[in-house]
């Protein structure tokens, strides 16, 4: 069964206006985890087309093991029942891959082909552990990747498995889950996270923006004890600000 949309499209543009890490300082204000390392990747990201932006999408998982061609004649319709099931799934769409053959790189599941096709069925991009490569024609077709590095050939590039659980730089991601992404790295957002995130984005930048950093560029004439003495006041009123709106409680 398809995961049901909690966003609507005009809410998940205006997560697109932000990158990454602000959406993450949202997110740690409303979330119920007790650990706040648990929603973003672990290990080093490549965001191959950073002049794109961040992109926001729901993620559609698949597992490949290029170096593997048994997949081709153990399971020679996989690839065509992946792409009835991409098609089914309402986008916009974050295609999660988990290269089963790190950390070794053989080939790329992605390409000028693959791109266009599908951008056709409603994606936005790509985080996969393994590579890509056709950057500029990725590039061209519209679709961001963000991976673990290029390579030139494609192997045996096969879906051995879709719609599942799949570990891609640390982070586990199940499909439907709410991915935003950028040169920072990727979030994985899930359905219970999700109604709270934009307001909480848009209220701790704001926050931001009247505290600590108006304290911090409102120095002329100013001493350095001065200084101090305003961004203290200000960081004190940022705190208060943030437990005020979502009931926080405890040290910051």
């Amino acid at each position: 069964m398809n995961t049901p949309r909690i966003l609507s499209h005009s809410d998940l543009l205006q997560l697109k206006r932000w990158n990454t890490p602000t959406i993450y300082n949202g997110w740690e204000q409303i979330t119920k985890r007790d650990n706040c390392a648990d929603a973003f990747n672990l290990e080093e990201t490549r965001d191959f087309m950073p002049q794109m932006g961040p992109m926001v999408g729901y993620a559609v998982t698949l597992k490949i093991e290029p170096s593997n061609p048994e997949h081709k004649q153990t399971k020679p319709n996989a690839n065509a029942e992946y792409r009835r099931y991409l098609a089914s799934v309402p986008g916009p769409k974050i295609i999660v891959i988990q290269d089963l053959d790190k950390p070794r790189v053989i080939g790329s599941f992605w390409g000028e082909v693959n791109a266009n096709v599908h951008k056709s069925l409603g994606c936005v991009g790509t985080i996969t552990d393994g590579a890509i490569r056709d950057v500029d024609e990725m590039t061209n077709a519209g679709l961001k990747a963000i991976a673990r590095r290029l390579c030139v050939g494609h192997a045996a590039v096969q879906a051995v498995e879709f719609n599942c659980d799949v570990e891609v730089f640390g982070r586990k991601v199940s499909p439907g889950d709410l991915i935003h992404a950028d040169k920072h790295g990727f979030m994985v957002v899930t359905p219970d996270e999700q109604p709270q995130l934009l307001e909480a984005a848009r209220f701790m930048d704001t926050n931001e923006c009247e505290t600590v950093i108006d304290a911090a560029r409102s120095t002329v004439g100013l001493s350095y004890d001065q200084i101090l003495e305003n961004m203290a006041l200000a960081s004190r009123k940022f705190a208060q600000n943030a437990k005020e709106k979502f009931q926080r409680s405890g040290e910051w």
